[in-house]
């Protein structure tokens, strides 16, 4: 799919947005554009990254002109551009309704406009039963990109849209892991929001194998979630503590806007929920089963008898698995 196209991936400089610059480097890609903002960034990123297929464009996804001249000539793009730090956006609501909502707006518009093949936005489990104004803004951009297939009808548009929903990424910068880590480097106490927290567990390598799975083998309309475990908080803290001593906590409750445990796939999506083998999805529910078992070459089934795809209710990562996902993250080499 990738073999002398160009890519164009917004929020490009992000943590996700590097690796999956990585990645597509590996193939046969025309060109990668990063389109971010900081400019800081993209000089450090390009002194760490020496590809002569790599374009860095400065802009700001608010403007819609600048995504309209940044995606002349794209094939694919990647949107994951976003505010995410939820205690930030409680605070300034506003700005996080400029970037996360009418940002995403944009992109659709750019990408219509230019007539771009395939455009994937990346979401997160926040979005199911926000219980945040970041969930909120999130929840929102997914039901942009879906809804705007709806263009696919008219015959002067080709862009299929598609979404991938998932949790923080193991180690992603504000994470529990690496606070913890921190924390007992520090010889300090850890801090525990709650002890029954659950959360999933998703790699770097496992998000983006979704992500470039959706742009593949997606339709239309479509909601990818990737299949995983979880972990407790507390498995976590016991793991740490084996490998780098037991430094004590503390339990200071849970955070405004913040879940006991993560939601993937709520009771109400069930119902257009499908189960592909390696992944869930989340079909439109305007469009018919029919049609969606046909546009599918594999033998896919709707899912059934579950409630909720949620932290607390699939199977547990156990304490070795969990051990050996920390030490393959490379999280413990980090020097404070």
């Amino acid at each position: 799919m990738f073999d002398g196209k160009t890519v164009l991936i917004t929020g490009g400089t992000g943590s996700l947005g590097q690796a999956l610059t990585r990645r597509l480097l590996t193939t046969k890609v025309r060109t990668v554009r990063v389109f971010s903002r900081n400019e800081n960034k993209q000089v450090m990123m390009e002194s760490e990254i020496h590809d002569k297929r790599l374009r860095f464009l400065i802009g700001d996804i608010r403007d819609k002109e600048r995504l309209i001249t940044a995606l002349d000539g794209v094939d694919i793009v990647f949107h994951a551009a976003a505010l995410k730090h939820v205690p930030v956006i409680e605070y300034n609501p506003f700005e996080s309704i400029k970037t996360n909502v009418i940002g995403s707006q944009n992109v659709i518009d750019a990408c219509l406009h230019q007539n771009v093949g395939t455009a994937v936005c990346i979401g997160t489990d926040k979005a199911v039963s926000p219980l945040n104004t970041y969930g909120a803004t999130k929840l929102l951009m997914e039901k942009l990109f879906v809804t705007a297939n709806n263009y696919l009808n008219h015959k002067k548009y080709r862009t299929r849209f598609l979404a991938v929903r998932y949790g923080n990424v193991v180690g992603s910068s504000g994470s529990v892991i690496p606070r913890f880590i921190e924390q007992i480097k520090a010889k300090k106490k850890i801090t525990i929001t709650n002890p029954k927290m659950t959360r999933f567990s998703i790699t770097m390598n496992q998000a983006l194998d979704l992500i470039i799975d959706t742009a593949l083998n997606g339709k239309e309309s479509e909601i990818y979630i990737p299949k995983l475990k979880a972990y407790s908080i507390t498995d976590v803290k016991d793991t740490l503590f084996d490998l780098l001593g037991n430094t004590g906590e503390k339990v200071i409750g849970i955070r405004s806007g913040e879940k006991l445990h993560e939601t993937l796939i709520n009771n109400e999506e069930m119902r257009s929920s499908w189960d592909l083998g390696k992944y869930y999805m989340i079909a439109n529910p305007l469009r018919d089963e029919n049609d969606v078992k046909k546009s599918y070459s594999q033998k896919i089934k709707k899912i059934s008898n579950v409630e909720s795809y949620s932290s607390d209710s699939v199977a547990k990562m156990t304490k070795s698995e969990l051990k050996k996902t920390i030490i393959e993250s490379g999280l413990l080499d980090t020097e404070t």
